[in-house]
């Protein structure tokens, strides 16, 4: 697939999220656009496309299952027991009547029974990267307000620490995007999730700073991106469980790779 194929996919895929509901209505559009096809043949470029434009939109399909189930080498469209921040584990529903988290009541995650162990390597990318597009769109809806609103005279956006703030977010997020490009195996996948995590996060904290109160409101599309990061940065294990377990991996060998084989 060239630049231009891509291009073209990508604009696809923000066009179907946009118009189509989320849940089940999403998920069966992305099939018959050849989301299972896609994921076959290039599932780096599919999880990548597909997953940071689900952030970037606010839209939400239960493709985590589709990954993991590619993963182990089963047929695509079932659901499986995924493990969740704090020894928990959740199933991602396909059914449209599940009513959602008391986090983000739009995510169908029903509490389960602990479940088989699952290869997680690209479940773990596939939630960075929603996580990345969840943290940009964040970031966008900041700049949009300080570069909109003024305060004494002046834009919000001349202010030194709100510009600090959003800076700092982008070099969070950039950061992450450098470790998730390179993450090519379990360990290095780990870390990609909790980089993305943290730097989503981080968008998270600064965002709501530079939209201040209006930020809190029900009208403001922030707060549906803040809970969904919240939930997203648990499953398959939160940044702070994450840190850790790499701590201990690297503790046991004794030894680091190279950053650029992290």
């Amino acid at each position: 697939m060239d630049a231009e194929e891509r291009e073209l996919l990508e604009e696809t895929l923000r066009k179907t999220m946009t118009a189509t509901p989320s849940g089940g209505g999403l998920d069966a559009a992305l099939t018959e656009l050849g989301w299972p096809d896609m994921l076959a043949e290039e599932p780096s470029a599919a999880i990548r496309a597909v997953f940071r434009l689900l952030g970037e939109t606010g839209a939400h399909a239960p493709l985590v299952n589709d990954v993991l189930l590619y993963e182990m080498g089963r047929p695509l469209g079932g659901a499986l027991p995924m493990p969740y921040a704090g020894g928990k584990w959740v199933e991602w529903s396909r059914e449209a009547s599940v009513t959602g988290t008391a986090v983000d009541p739009g995510l169908p995650l029903l509490s389960v029974a602990e479940g088989a162990p699952v290869p997680l390597t690209l479940g773990r990318q596939a939630l960075a990267w929603w996580l990345l597009g969840t943290g940009h769109a964040m970031l966008a809806l900041a700049r949009r307000h300080v570069l909109d609103r003024h305060q004494f005279g002046r834009p919000l956006a001349s202010f030194q620490a709100l510009r600090h703030r959003l800076a700092e977010t982008l070099v969070a997020l950039e950061g992450a995007e450098a470790t998730l490009v390179h993450a090519d195996g379990e360990l290095s996948s780990l870390l990609a999730k909790a980089a993305a995590g943290r730097a989503a996060l981080t968008a998270a904290r600064h965002c709501q700073q530079a939209l201040g109160g209006l930020g809190f409101t029900a009208e403001h599309p922030l707060h549906r991106h803040v809970k969904r990061t919240l939930v997203l940065d648990g499953l398959l294990g939160s940044t702070r469980e994450l840190t850790r377990e790499a701590g201990r991996v690297l503790a046991a060998r004794g030894a680091a790779p190279r950053l650029v084989h992290l």
